[in-house]
């Protein structure tokens, strides 16, 4: 968002310049704000539309994926306990 603000605030006088040459000018500037106007409105409506549908097929995939882990998780051995934390129940019960 800055970077296009800094580059359309860099094009501006180009676009709306007057004197000698701007007639030469005048286009490169409109084309250089009109276009980097253009390209901003665009990605930020299209990538939150992007992202909706990626989490809607990563939604629809998940599912395949969840199984799957259950089952792996199933067959898993269980954690061993850290060093030193299987003295803790006794010190907890007295």
């Amino acid at each position: 968002m800055m970077t296009t603000m800094a580059a359309l605030l860099g094009g501006l006088p180009l676009a709306i310049g007057t004197g000698t040459g701007s007639e030469l000018r005048r286009p490169l500037g409109i084309a250089i704000v009109g276009g980097l106007l253009v390209s901003q409105v665009l990605t930020l409506y299209t990538t939150p539309i992007i992202y909706l549908y990626l989490d809607r097929i990563a939604q629809k995939l998940g599912s395949y994926g969840k199984r799957d882990a259950k089952a792996a998780h199933k067959h898993a051995p269980a954690p061993r306990p850290e060093p030193g934390m299987d003295a803790m129940p006794e010190v907890l019960s007295k």
